[in-house]
């Protein structure tokens, strides 16, 4: 959460609480309480692995399977067929009304599943309950000008919708691409804001190598359709939010360097960015690219980039 927002021109100055332990015991009581049973797990873990050791016990009682990572989340799991998804998403609005104060987490995540014991997989009706930005983001400055906001993937979920004309949810990665060549040939016009989740929950927390790089291969192939279809004129930024490698022996985060790749349209020059010292420096290039000040922090790189006449 805290790695869009800062794209987006806003910084933290406390951390979003994370709990390596599981949530405190009256907090999960507390939930409990509000949605009539106990919960399963409670633990930092592996959202693939913790359905295959829980699922069974989950289909025996229909508790839900509450669980952690490094980062400010709150997931809930429960079987579709056991616990209706609308009912899961009910109680991941009661979790998200009750964790506030020093515990707000910045997301609460609804993890509903299928499939039979040993052979669980997450289904792709997944939905995020975040807290809201702290500060105005470039979304924000954007829609205030009348520049019209189109996210694709879960970037509406994780800005509480603020700021955003227009919100298409998409299931994987290629829902995702499709999505983005059809505004742009719509005439959608304004910015576009995307996220392809796969890499990071399908194949990075899920160490998968291979299906890494075949998702690497359709990406690459989709950018080349992607800067045949934009103008030159059109300004295409690509980067991360956090690293996280499928070689490591951890399932978590990895704190590699992100990628920033940005090409040059027409009367562009070329030539490395550097290393840059904040994702804030998106944001302000995305503002200087619409000709708006806004009081963002960052430095634009949009005159690295764009031969100045």
């Amino acid at each position: 959460t805290s790695g869009h927002w800062e794209l987006m021109g806003c910084i933290l100055d406390r951390a979003l609480p994370v709990y390596p332990d599981g949530f405190p015991k009256a907090i999960v009581k507390r939930f409990e309480a509000a949605i009539g049973r106990e919960v399963l797990g409670n633990v930092k873990a592996s959202g693939t692995e913790i359905i295959l050791d829980l699922g069974d016990e989950h289909q025996e009682t229909g508790r839900p399977i509450l669980y952690t990572s490094q980062d400010s989340v709150f997931q809930l799991a429960a079987h579709e067929d056991i616990i209706p998804v609308e009912e899961l998403y009910r109680w991941c609005e009661i979790a998200r009304a009750l964790l506030a104060g020093p515990e707000e987490v910045g997301r609460v995540i609804a993890r509903p599943f299928l499939g039979t014991s040993g052979r669980y997989y997450r289904s792709p009706r997944r939905k995020d309950y975040s807290v809201a930005p702290p500060a105005r983001t470039v979304l924000d400055v954007l829609s205030d000008s009348g520049i019209p906001v189109t996210t694709i993937g879960k970037i509406d979920d994780l800005f509480t919708g603020r700021g955003i004309s227009a919100a298409i949810h998409t299931r994987n990665n290629t829902e995702g691409m499709e999505a983005t060549l059809d505004c742009i040939r719509r005439g959608t016009g304004g910015f576009i804001f995307i996220n392809l989740l796969d890499f990071d929950t399908m194949w990075g927390h899920r160490n998968d190598a291979r299906a890494y790089a075949l998702g690497l291969e359709e990406f690459d192939a989709f950018t080349g359709e992607l800067l045949d279809t934009v103008a030159e004129s059109d300004l295409v930024i690509i980067t991360s939010d956090h690293g996280n490698d499928p070689t490591t022996t951890s399932t978590d985060h990895s704190r590699e360097y992100v990628p920033l790749l940005v090409p040059a349209g027409a009367g562009g020059r070329g030539g490395g960015l550097g290393l840059r010292t904040s994702f804030c420096d998106v944001g302000k290039t995305i503002l200087d690219n619409f000709a708006l000040a806004g009081d963002m922090p960052g430095e634009s790189f949009l005159g690295d980039i764009i031969q100045s006449n």
